[in-house]
């Protein structure tokens, strides 16, 4: 059944795209990163739109990217594609969840600051997130859809508060430190490039369900325009009322918004705002990790229903019509992942290292959708993204400071492309035979 209007797919979007950390990020980079911001909306944000709308108006059936690139490209660039694009999720996943509940300690307060170096505290409280995220889209987009319907409208709640404090702040008291729009260009900058491209990544997942969506080739291409338009506004004035507030050097990358809500509880005597901007951010996780959850996994059950995964991914539950044993696995690799992020050092470098090695295969889909966009007379908005999206690939090779052995650091994202990209060709030529 059908089960997701435009609101939902808007707000889906929502969930995917927006992450409030990186407003942070951004605003610790400087008024420099407001342009960069701009840039990519323009360079890569709208050309993903036009792409994503245009696609889905072509070939409306379920399975997005990976099976645009199967149409136009053969069999095995869209398994490579789809490929990529799901593994490198599952290594994102553990990772986006300790960031996300870290940073929700951090706004409630100092004094639960500290449980972010409680390992215990971390796992069981990513466990939560986790598994309730997976078990309410695990019966169905009937219930799952007001997982990232929540998280969507949670998100846009605690940015509105910031970005409304902030420019009325700015408005009454001026910036914190002197908004000069031109970046200092450095390899640092660049390498940042790369995120803020991967911060507007998200918008292609909402056409993977598109045999959940009513109408899928006016939705979705409805949606895109509506939360794109959002999600850009969102990125830049956040930033600026970051900036407004406290200078660069102040702003934390884990703490940043905890901050900015300090600061605005402290200039308008709102002392209960942190408290509201905490729920909000926790909220908002649950429903980024439910649309990337329930995204996934309905790409990797349509690659098992081609057989390039094992047929098991292609089954529907018998009661729910939900992939679960495409959720189920998500799952317990998203569980084994975490439990080796609270080990060992060593194991827990092991473990950085493949999360190292999907920094480049996250991009490389991306190539494969301007690609397909270009072959289907996109030229102009899919050479920007094109472009871009090399830039990004480019500029990840970029080591960033404190690496002790940039060799080491070079190899490990060479070898990422070696192995993941061999390990899809022995999924792919078993199937095949």
């Amino acid at each position: 059944m059908r089960e997701l209007g435009l609101r939902d797919v808007v707000l889906f979007n929502i969930a995917a795209v927006v992450s409030i950390r990186w407003l942070a990020t951004a605003a610790h980079i400087g008024p420099g990163s407001i342009l960069l911001w701009a840039g990519a909306a323009v360079f890569f944000f709208v050309p993903l739109a036009l792409a994503v709308a245009g696609l889905t108006a072509r070939y409306p059936e379920a399975g997005g990217l990976y099976a645009w690139t199967s149409e136009s490209f053969g069999e095995w660039h869209g398994f490579l594609c789809g490929w990529l694009y799901w593994v490198s999720n599952l290594f994102y996943f553990p990772n986006l969840l300790v960031a996300g509940v870290g940073m929700a300690l951090f706004t409630f307060g100092a004094q639960y600051a500290g449980l972010a170096e409680n390992r215990a505290f971390m796992l069981g409280a990513s466990l939560v997130v986790l598994w309730a995220a997976l078990l309410t889209n695990l019966v169905g987009m009937r219930v799952g859809k007001w997982t990232q319907n929540l998280g969507g409208l949670a998100t846009m709640v605690a940015g509105i508060a910031v970005i409304g404090g902030g420019l009325y702040s700015l408005a009454l008291y001026g910036p914190a430190a002197p908004l000069v729009p031109e970046p200092e260009w450095n390899w640092n900058l660049l390498n940042f490039w790369s995120q803020i491209a991967f911060a507007f990544g998200g918008l292609e997942l909402g056409a993977i369900l598109s045999r959940e969506i009513r109408d899928p080739s006016l939705t979705v291409r409805r949606a895109a325009w509506i939360s794109g338009v959002t999600i850009g506004g969102f990125y830049v004035l956040g930033t600026l009322a970051l900036l407004a507030l406290l200078t660069p050097e102040r702003i934390s990358v884990v703490t940043g918004l905890a901050q900015a809500g300090d600061a605005l509880a402290a200039r308008f005597g709102m002392p209960w705002l942190t408290a509201v901007l905490a729920v909000l951010i926790a909220v908002g996780i649950l429903g980024q990790f439910g649309a990337w959850v329930g995204g996934s996994a309905r790409l990797a059950f349509q690659i098992g229903l081609d057989r390039y995964l094992p047929p098991s991914f292609g089954k529907l539950h018998p009661k729910w019509g939900t992939p679960h044993v495409a959720l189920l696995t998500q799952g317990l690799a998203c569980t084994l992942f975490l439990v080796v992020m609270q080990m060992g050092e060593t194991v827990r470098t092991a473990y950085q290292l493949l999360v190292d090695m999907t920094v480049i295969s996250y991009f490389v889909p991306f190539l494969y959708l301007f690609a397909t966009a270009w072959k289907h007379g996109q030229r102009w908005s899919a050479a920007a993204g094109l472009i871009v999206t090399a830039a990004g690939i480019g500029f990840s090779f970029v080591p960033p400071e404190g690496v002790h052995s940039v060799w080491l650091f070079e190899s490990k994202l060479v070898g990422s492309c070696v192995v993941l990209g061999g390990m899809g060709w022995a999924l792919f030529a078993r199937a095949r035979r």
